[in-house]
Protein backbone atom coordinates (compact mmCIF):
# COMPACT_ATOMS: atom_id res chain seq x y z
CA UNK A 1 0.00 0.00 0.00
CA UNK A 2 1.41 3.55 -0.92
CA UNK A 3 2.31 5.63 1.76
CA UNK A 4 -0.61 8.49 1.05
CA UNK A 5 -2.77 6.06 1.40
CA UNK A 6 -2.13 4.52 4.13
CA UNK A 7 -2.24 8.10 5.88
CA UNK A 8 -6.03 8.80 4.11
CA UNK A 9 -6.85 5.61 5.57
CA UNK A 10 -5.57 6.79 8.66
CA UNK A 11 -7.28 9.98 9.18
CA UNK A 12 -10.84 7.62 7.80
CA UNK A 13 -10.48 5.93 10.87
CA UNK A 14 -9.98 8.65 13.37
CA UNK A 15 -12.80 10.55 11.78
CA UNK A 16 -16.15 10.80 14.13
CA UNK A 17 -14.83 8.87 16.84
CA UNK A 18 -15.88 10.22 20.09
CA UNK A 19 -13.15 8.07 21.83
CA UNK A 20 -9.37 8.17 21.79
CA UNK A 21 -8.47 4.88 19.41
CA UNK A 22 -5.34 2.63 20.46
CA UNK A 23 -2.41 2.59 18.37
CA UNK A 24 -2.34 -1.11 18.16
CA UNK A 25 -6.18 -1.12 16.93
CA UNK A 26 -5.04 1.48 13.95
CA UNK A 27 -2.27 -0.75 13.19
CA UNK A 28 -4.39 -3.98 13.13
CA UNK A 29 -6.98 -2.56 10.73
CA UNK A 30 -4.01 -1.35 8.13
CA UNK A 31 -1.94 -4.19 8.32
CA UNK A 32 1.03 -1.79 9.65
CA UNK A 33 3.42 -2.25 12.75
CA UNK A 34 2.72 -0.13 15.68
CA UNK A 35 6.30 1.54 14.73
CA UNK A 36 4.50 2.63 11.49
CA UNK A 37 1.17 4.30 13.15
CA UNK A 38 3.23 6.15 15.48
CA UNK A 39 5.49 7.79 12.82
CA UNK A 40 2.61 8.45 10.04
CA UNK A 41 0.71 9.71 13.66
CA UNK A 42 3.54 12.32 14.02
CA UNK A 43 4.20 12.94 10.33
CA UNK A 44 0.23 14.05 10.00
CA UNK A 45 0.30 16.13 13.22
CA UNK A 46 3.56 17.98 11.89
CA UNK A 47 1.20 18.55 8.86
CA UNK A 48 -1.42 20.22 10.47
CA UNK A 49 -4.11 17.40 10.20
CA UNK A 50 -5.81 17.70 14.54
CA UNK A 51 -4.76 14.76 15.61
CA UNK A 52 -4.60 14.46 19.59
CA UNK A 53 -3.17 11.93 21.74
CA UNK A 54 -0.27 9.90 22.23
CA UNK A 55 1.34 6.70 22.33
CA UNK A 56 0.36 4.11 25.05
CA UNK A 57 -3.29 6.14 25.45
CA UNK A 58 -4.97 6.64 21.87
CA UNK A 59 -5.51 9.24 19.15
CA UNK A 60 -8.36 11.27 18.42
CA UNK A 61 -9.32 13.66 15.54
CA UNK A 62 -10.56 16.77 16.56
CA UNK A 63 -12.84 18.88 14.85
CA UNK A 64 -12.46 22.11 13.62
CA UNK A 65 -14.40 24.95 13.42
CA UNK A 66 -15.99 25.97 9.90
Amino acid sequence: MRRADRLFLLVNALRGRRRAVPARVLADDLGVSLRTVYRDVADLQLSGVPIEGEAGVGYVLRETAP
